[in-house]
């Protein structure tokens, strides 16, 4: 889904998308003992982030995992890293925006993305969702994640590929915060 919203955001004229991710916080022994290091290894070619770039960039557009309807653990000790950027207001004026998956359908993907929004409101950044522009969330055909919070995926328990619709809604709200970062630039 990353590379989706990122694809979306390159495809408005003069934006640039970055992709990182957030330190692991489970040791490695740990990881492995839950059956969690082969997922963890196969985005071992992303950089990881610091929560001091954040302020290099016109727009966050975050992704996590849904743990029991919240953000995943990794994410918020990076997001518990960013107090000094709260005191210089760094992020004020700046676009986030959220995307997310969940094992299963009714997962919490929306309560995780609204939960998000409250850090990103604290840092004052201008929130940006998915809106019903993105005719896809309004399918009844199949099943689908996403709503006007923002683009998601049902990943099951890691047997389900991200849809085509589901990749669509993401390739959508990152042209969407792009467009938005580059009007607000201007």
């Amino acid at each position: 889904m990353a590379e989706a919203v990122a694809e979306g955001v390159t495809r408005v004229e003069g934006a640039e998308a970055t992709i990182r991710r957030v330190p692991e916080a489970i040791p490695q022994e740990t990881l492995e003992r839950m059956g969690a290091s082969h997922a963890q290894q196969t985005f071992a070619h992303i950089p990881v982030a610091a929560p001091g770039e954040l302020s290099e960039y016109d727009a966050v557009i975050f992704g996590t995992p849904t743990r029991f309807g919240n953000m995943s653990g990794q994410m918020r000790t990076f997001l518990d890293q960013t107090g000094g950027l709260w005191m210089q207001g760094a992020l004020v004026g700046k676009v986030g925006s959220v995307f997310t998956s969940s094992s299963t359908q009714h997962g919490g993907q929306e309560s995780t993305i609204l939960s998000f929004h409250t850090t990103l409101l604290h840092h004052g950044m201008v929130v940006v969702g998915l809106p019903y522009a993105f005719k896809g969330q309004m399918r009844m055909d199949e099943i689908t994640g996403g709503s006007p919070y923002g683009a998601s995926t049902i990943a099951g328990q890691n047997d389900r590929e991200v849809s085509e619709n589901e990749l669509e809604a993401a390739r959508f709200q990152g042209r969407h915060v792009a467009e938005i970062a580059k009007k607000l630039a201007a």
